[in-house]
């Protein structure tokens, strides 16, 4: 825990609490690419339906995407509204306008 701690550094990217905005946008980046990856691997799929290796990418992806997510979420947030909490928390995040990718 005290690694994590180490790696976090004060920023604007919320009011109250200290946040690394560069892992934020480290984990960000990394689910917009594997996102990238499993639709690019899908539409192949659609034409290649018995490729093994493709299949096999594809669930892993999926797998890492979701790994990435709670990652990401349970660190600073949800990133959709299909993510359960104990606590109602869009109001804490900033507003599209305000600057914010999510």
């Amino acid at each position: 825990m005290s690694e994590l701690k180490e790696n976090y550094r004060s920023c604007d990217c919320q009011k109250e609490n200290e946040v690394n905005c560069d892992l934020m946008q480290e984990l960000k980046d990394e689910i917009r690419a594997c996102e990238f990856a499993i639709t690019d691997l899908s539409l192949y799929l659609d034409t290649h339906p018995n490729d093994k290796r493709a299949l096999c990418l594809h669930r892993n992806q999926c797998n890492h995407l979701k790994e990435l997510k709670d990652r990401y979420q349970k660190m600073f947030g949800p990133l959709s509204i299909t993510f359960p909490c104990n606590k109602w928390r869009w109001l804490e995040g900033p507003w599209p306008w305000e600057g914010s990718d999510y």
